[in-house]
């Protein structure tokens, strides 16, 4: 009878610990976006010049949650977390990774070619189209389109850029449109209708979208970041490659990290997850960080990244310095001096 309640008492223990472990590892709909590291950019440009090793690149850790993850992570400070919708909206992981990757592409063009024309070498920009990240409810063309399209003609018009598009396609009000696309190595077209954007007395296709662009400049400077993705690495792409076209060295000593959108006007934009590469950053022995000041409409004062950077960096009593930026200039200047 003993050894019956004895072996009774052990099962229902292995049965207990295997309910545990599968109620820890149980799939949550949540992710968890904490301070991922801080990457030498000198390993993903190539010249035949030597890249300036001083300079990095800041990512965020994004990771689906299991039930341990979602709930330890409330008492990990640095530690957010997102629903599913929240972070991908209506997209598939595939798409999601997709457009990240896209929004990098985007950024590392913009980084060469602005980086070119501040050291004066020769280079030009070819506009190819616009890839489409995502497709709103409303769109005529929503079960026709797919993330990852590359947009090359509206009614058989072509473009130099996104922004005659745009302005083209919101003179035709209520209309049909025809769009060429190219999916992979196919050349598709789809109809449609324009429809009025969310927000806005203008009217479009519905898509969301990015350039997509090729640079070519001499020296040539190539840059591929591999599996990271996002735009956020816009600006310190342009100051390494600004560094190879014009041989200086702008950090000899000090390790340099940085975030922040470019355009092809040199202009520093908002991202997301400044805390997290703030805390990334100081840990890997980072001693400057630049932080865009911009702006955006909405956007208070007090809550852009250089605002969040610096209370950030008190919180975590970090002895890296802080610089605002709002332009490529100024983290030029300030390397300069």
């Amino acid at each position: 009878m003993k050894k019956n309640k004895k072996i009774k008492f052990w099962l229902l223990g292995i049965a207990a610990f295997l309910i545990a472990i599968v109620f820890c590892l149980w799939p949550t709909q949540y992710y968890i976006e904490s301070p991922g590291e801080a990457f030498q950019i000198s390993k993903y440009v190539k010249s035949d010049r030597k890249a300036n090793p001083n300079f990095y690149l800041v990512t965020v850790s994004e990771r689906p949650a299991a039930m341990i993850d979602y709930l330890t992570s409330f008492f990990r400070p640095a530690d957010t977390r997102y629903s599913r919708n929240e972070l991908m909206g209506t997209s598939t992981s595939d798409e999601y990774n997709k457009m990240q990757q896209y929004y990098m592409e985007t950024s590392q063009n913009n980084a060469i070619y602005y980086a070119a024309k501040k050291a004066n070498v020769p280079h030009r920009q070819e506009f190819l189209g616009v890839y489409v990240m995502e497709i709103m409810k409303n769109s005529t063309f929503k079960n026709k389109l797919k993330v990852g399209d590359i947009l090359i003609s509206v009614n058989d018009k072509k473009f130099a850029s996104s922004q005659e598009l745009i302005k083209y396609v919101s003179t035709l009000k209520k209309k049909n449109v025809k769009i060429e696309v190219i999916r992979g190595n196919k050349h598709l077209s789809f109809s449609g209708k324009t429809v009025k954007l969310a927000g806005t007395n203008r009217y479009g296709i519905g898509i969301q979208l990015v350039d997509h662009t090729r640079v070519v400049t001499k020296p040539e400077v190539k840059i591929n970041s591999g599996g990271i993705g996002g735009p956020s690495a816009g600006l310190m792409f342009t100051l390494e490659c600004y560094q190879l076209f014009t041989r200086k060295n702008l950090s000899p000593n000090q390790k340099i990290a940085g975030t922040g959108t470019i355009d092809s006007n040199g202009k520093v934009g908002m991202i997301g997850g400044i805390d997290k590469k703030v805390i990334a950053a100081s840990r890997q022995g980072m001693k400057v960080f630049f932080a865009p000041t911009d702006r955006p409409s909405g956007v208070k004062k007090g809550e852009t990244n250089y605002a969040e950077a610096v209370r950030t960096a008190k919180k975590i009593h970090t002895r890296m310095k802080i610089v605002p930026v709002a332009r490529f200039e100024d983290a030029l200047n300030y390397l300069e001096k």
